[in-house]
């Protein structure tokens, strides 16, 4: 949240009166002039009241934050017939955790490096495929998906699939997530 010398240089950047701010926000000029000066704490609705304001304003009250926000827009993925050589370099060579399984552009299932890890250190492993150790399937979700949804989701799945128009445009991990609800960056450099 914003400081309260924060708040005050934004008004006065603004040329907001402390009047005006006090009309807007429901409170005496005298009072908003002691909260600004530190004098008296202000309550978190005030705080908040006197945030939207400076807000709109400003034009730039930050829209809800949405699945597209986060989403990753290369969607890589193993086929179901490729051997389990193909699927570990695939983790390995982009540090993922795990796949989607696609097959023609539909969803088939995923793959987990724990699935993989138990079958590779089988004596058949080299020679099995993806369909072998094919586990559950992320969840599919639109991309216009408030992105405070997903936090129910990626408790019970490491990942979601974005589908726009029946066509698979991204995922988005428990680390995307975390990444959009701290407020960092959520554009990831190209390659990663």
């Amino acid at each position: 949240m914003d400081t309260l010398t924060e708040l005050r240089r934004r008004r006065l950047a603004l040329g907001i009166s402390l009047g005006e701010l006090a009309r807007a926000v429901g409170r005496s000029d005298a009072t908003l002039s002691r909260v600004e000066r530190g004098q008296i704490r202000p309550s978190y609705d005030l705080v908040q009241r006197i945030v939207a304001y400076l807000e709109s304003r400003e034009g730039v009250a930050t829209p809800p934050l949405t699945v597209g926000d986060l989403m990753t827009r290369t969607l890589v993925s193993v086929e179901s017939s490729a051997p389990l050589s193909v699927a570990a370099q695939r983790m390995e060579g982009g540090a993922f955790s795990q796949l989607p399984v696609v097959d023609d552009g539909r969803l088939l299932g995923s793959l987990s490096e724990g699935a993989l890890l138990r079958a590779l250190a089988e004596s058949a492993g080299q020679k099995r495929r993806v369909r072998d150790v094919l586990e559950t399937a992320y969840p599919i979700v639109d991309p216009g998906l408030p992105a405070d949804l997903l936090t129910a989701l990626l408790g019970r799945y490491p990942a979601v699939v974005v589908a726009q128009k029946g066509q698979l445009v991204g995922i988005v991990t428990k680390a995307d997530l975390i990444r959009g609800l701290r407020g960092t960056s959520l554009r990831r450099p190209s390659g990663a």
